[in-house]
């Protein structure tokens, strides 16, 4: 007997979402019951490495207008177009509400992707939209037809302009990868989704120009609801250009998880804009650095940087987790883990992933030096070990 057949049609869609939508639109050839099933499926998954299709078809190279291409671009054109038609086909034969799109591919100027947007926009009723792309793709205002999303998530796009919309008003997730754009277009987005709480964003940088005065005041006060942050030094830089205030104006009291990616320690390069936000994050139960690969600092420079004074005036009052990645053994980041520890009577766990090249006896050092150093907690759980590489690891739990 045919079990699957005999469940109910919203079961059998949800099954229907977990296979790739070339494999779910084929189980309409299965049975009469079978053949809209797959119209009716919420979310909606498109990846071009995935897609499956002969590129056997001469006929393609005419139609493209392209007769004389490489043989391995020809293949890639011809699949590209099979794609496109393939999403064409799906949303003009899709019945019900899509609340979750993706689409990940090579980009190669076209504008059929906005044209794709465009017709998705139209049912009004995504709440999940998910863009990456390998190459960079200019996204225009298509993506801000989309007013009723509750989840983001882009890679690979160009958003070098200044949207002129009303904002996401339900969003909650925003993911910003490998994004261009500018201190004032990211405010701009930033500052018209109200309802934020995860924000990720990792750029190498914003463009700015000298009219622009946004500071890192202006971006704190666009995360208001924010819980979940991670954020590229890199985008820190580029709001503390001028100069880093002593205190911010306002708390990021809902934040409960800080990331800070590529952040550096020599000479306290990164050291006063982090502690800013530390201190404006009263409410802070994780804090994770992922700090800058500077393997072209000589060893000498590492280990004599800039010392933290412990007396430094922050109290972190429910921070239960410190993660480090690529940490290198010398005084700033050794010092900054001391204070931790020092101001953080709720602390139950250290994580600490070092540098491929540091040696096993130096992490079995840090992990001595720091079962030494003065606890406000009672409880502190340490893992050190070295990371990368084919170098030897060390654990030491305490």
């Amino acid at each position: 007997m045919d079990m699957i057949s005999k469940l109910p049609s919203n079961i059998i869609e949800t099954i229907l979402c977990f296979l790739p939508i070339q494999e779910a639109a084929r189980t309409s050839i299965l049975s009469t019951e079978w053949r809209y099933h797959w119209t009716k499926i919420p979310k909606l998954v498109f990846i071009e490495e995935a897609f499956q299709v002969s590129t056997d078809d001469d006929g393609e190279l005419s139609d493209m207008g392209q007769p004389y291409v490489h043989p391995t671009q020809r293949n890639e054109m011809i699949k590209r177009r099979k794609l496109f038609d393939a999403i064409h086909q799906v949303l003009s034969k899709h019945e019900d509400p899509i609340h979750e799109f993706t689409l990940s591919m090579v980009t190669d100027g076209s504008s059929e992707i906005d044209r794709i947007l465009f017709l998705l926009s139209q049912k009004n009723t995504v709440r999940k939209l998910t863009l990456e792309f390998i190459s960079v793709y200019k996204l225009y205002s298509t993506l801000f037809f989309f007013d009723r999303l509750i989840d983001i998530h882009l890679t690979g796009c160009d958003l070098d302009y200044e949207p002129m919309f009303d904002g996401f008003r339900d969003l909650a997730s925003l993911y910003l990868q490998e994004v261009m754009t500018s201190r004032k277009a990211l405010l701009h987005i930033l500052s018209t989704c109200p309802l934020l709480k995860s924000v990720y964003l990792d750029m190498d940088h914003l463009d700015f120009d000298e009219s622009d005065d946004s500071t890192v005041v202006n971006l704190v006060e666009c995360l208001p609801m924010v819980e979940n942050l991670s954020i590229g030094f890199g985008i820190i830089e580029c709001f503390t250009h001028d100069g880093i205030p002593q205190e911010l104006p306002i708390a990021l009291v809902h934040l409960k998880y800080l990331c800070i990616k590529d952040i550096c320690f020599i000479h306290n390069y990164g050291l006063p804009a982090l502690v800013l936000l530390i201190k404006s994050s009263p409410n802070l139960e994780k804090l994770k650095l992922e700090i800058l690969d500077d393997s072209w600092v000589e060893i000498s420079e590492r280990r004599d940087s800039f010392t933290l004074k412990e007396d430094l005036a922050i109290w972190l009052e429910h921070l239960k987790e410190l993660e480090i990645v690529n940490m290198i053994y010398r005084n700033a980041e050794l010092d900054f883990v001391k204070v931790i520890l020092a101001k953080s009577p709720m602390l139950k766990k250290v994580k600490i992933f070092l540098y491929n090249e540091v040696a096993k006896d130096e992490a079995l050092h840090i992990s001595g030096i720091l079962k030494q150093s003065p606890h406000a907690s009672s409880v502190v759980e340490f893992f050190v070990e070295i990371i990368g590489g084919s170098g030897s690891r060390s654990r030491s739990v305490m």
